[in-house]
């Protein structure tokens, strides 16, 4: 395999809470004061999906889905030509 390098894929995807809910496992707030501050949220907002790769041909997506399953994924890496 002379070419190797050129199959590999590095993908990541991302979320987006479309009632402007921010996942704090993912993000980092650094403040002087500690406000304990509670906001409710619904059990399942609506949220969108954002998909995108990086290999040696160059950038693939973004692709954006409000219903990305890993079954989508794979179906679109299958389809990348090398």
């Amino acid at each position: 395999m002379v070419d190797f390098h050129k199959r590999i894929l590095f993908s990541d995807e991302a979320h987006f809470w479309l009632n402007g809910y921010v996942n704090k496992q993912n993000c980092r707030i650094w403040s002087e004061a500690n406000p304990q501050v509670y906001v409710e949220t619904p059990l399942h907002p609506e949220k969108l999906t954002v998909w995108c790769a990086l290999r040696a041909g160059g950038i693939i997506g973004p692709y954006f889905s409000k219903t990305m399953k890993a079954t989508t994924l794979q179906s679109m890496v299958i389809g990348i030509e090398p």
